[in-house]
């Protein structure tokens, strides 16, 4: 087993309005910050009926700095009043994980 160092996970779970139009360019520019956040650690995010994005952080104080973020506390606002019908997110401690890969 690779040594491993418990991380964060935020899930976010969302359906959307039928007003998506800005949507998935604010979602990129949104991805591209987080990426520049002290303890930003990745995302993996799949979109369809149910949107569902899990960033991964190295602390609590991380995911609280990115929820202040300035641009993003902008897509928030503009996710609540345009693009979402709901969400809901998720902070979990991650303590262990595995994989497979095919070769």
């Amino acid at each position: 087993m690779k040594n491993f160092k418990p991380y964060y996970a935020v899930i976010f779970t969302s359906t959307q309005t039928k007003q998506i139009e800005g949507y998935s360019e604010m979602a990129n520019k949104m991805e591209d910050i987080a990426k520049q956040q002290e303890g930003y650690l990745g995302i993996d995010a799949a979109r369809n009926e149910v949107g569902i994005t899990v960033s991964y952080w190295e602390s609590l104080d991380a995911i609280k700095n990115w929820k202040a973020n300035t641009e993003h506390l902008f897509a928030q606002q503009k996710g609540r009043g345009q693009w979402y019908n709901w969400y809901n997110v998720r902070i979990c401690k991650v303590e262990r994980e595995y994989e497979f890969k095919r070769d």
